[in-house]
């Protein structure tokens, strides 16, 4: 088997995560097992726990795992369902959690998974295969005002009213049955000097069915509130989102985990008693670098958070 997978921020995020001999960590969204990997070279000695809701991502990862097939355990499910998970092998803590998060490039790079705006495929989008949603369903069946507020809050794009008309027309014709449909639909609707210079036209419209279809914001943010629980004191969360919407949730759940006082301005005293239950390891986000971005163009968006319990 030959998996071409470049994990993102590969040297910083193990460094981050300050592994320690014979601990226990989790890799919440194992795709192709690029971090996974290295940590365990890292950091010989180490249990790893990996979770993943696609069959395909496992199936790959137990092939490039399997030497060190004694210390990992591999489980289908959303990382949502962290805690039931750990406790369900029977583990109550780990030393350190790992989150990248959305879509990864075996996913985009198979075009049958219909995730990529490049490749023709039947209209699907989902990392779980037996999710009942898919990106047919939502393309043919919501409503334009709904269509709107998903393309326009999961996509960030400003054209999502004309794009929605514009899919509720042709589909009033026949069903949309393909991401090459779907992406000439996205062309027409979106104006020529409207186009930004290298950016797909359909990138963000792709990008929020991916989202909706997936839940996968919904899935960040249970995660997040689980996983400083099941972190024993000194242990690491690292977070890798892609883009501001992902970002913004680690982002506020880091900040609510620092013990601030909510109290308002005007009281003499703090009657709030927040008392911080982690730290920040980094103040600011880690990025790529420059060489990295250049050998791995996926880099370009990627930011590093990572939080430390006390």
């Amino acid at each position: 088997m030959n998996f071409a997978h470049e994990p993102v921020l590969f040297q910083e995020t193990i460094e981050s995560l300050d592994l320690k001999p014979e601990g226990i960590y989790v890799d919440c969204t194992l795709g192709a097992a690029g971090h996974s990997l290295g940590m365990l070279a890292t950091e010989s000695s180490i249990k790893l726990v990996g979770i993943d809701q696609d069959p395909q991502a496992l199936e790959r990862a137990k092939y490039r795992l399997a030497t060190y097939a004694g210390q990992v355990t591999l489980i289908r499910d959303n990382f949502r369902h962290l805690r039931d998970i750990l406790h369900g092998i029977g583990i109550k803590n780990v030393h350190g959690i790992l989150m990248d998060i959305g879509v990864s490039s075996p996913q985009l790079d198979d075009g049958e998974r219909g995730f990529s705006y490049h490749q023709d495929a039947r209209l699907d989008m989902r990392m779980d295969p037996e999710n009942p949603l898919d990106a047919w369903t939502v393309v043919n069946t919501y409503g334009q005002a709904e269509l709107t507020k998903l393309i326009a809050t999961y996509g960030e794009e400003r054209w999502a009213s004309r794009i929605s008309e514009f899919i509720v027309t042709e589909r009033e014709q026949y069903p949309i049955e393909t991401t090459g449909q779907l992406v000439e639909v996205i062309k027409k609707a979106v104006p020529a000097g409207a186009r930004e210079s290298g950016v797909h036209p359909a990138r963000r419209t792709f990008q929020a069915l991916r989202i909706a279809v997936n839940d996968e914001l919904g899935a960040l943010q249970e995660a997040l509130e689980q996983a400083v629980e099941v972190l024993y004191p000194g242990g690491r969360l690292a977070v890798i989102t892609f883009h501001s919407l992902e970002d913004r949730i680690v982002k506020n759940a880091f900040q609510e985990q620092l013990g601030k006082c909510t109290c308002p301005p005007d009281l003499p005293i703090c009657v709030c008693q927040n008392e911080p239950v982690a730290r920040l390891v980094n103040r600011k986000p880690i990025v790529a670098s420059f060489r990295e971005v250049e050998s791995n163009p996926r880099a370009r968006s990627a930011k590093l958070r990572v939080l430390e319990k006390l």
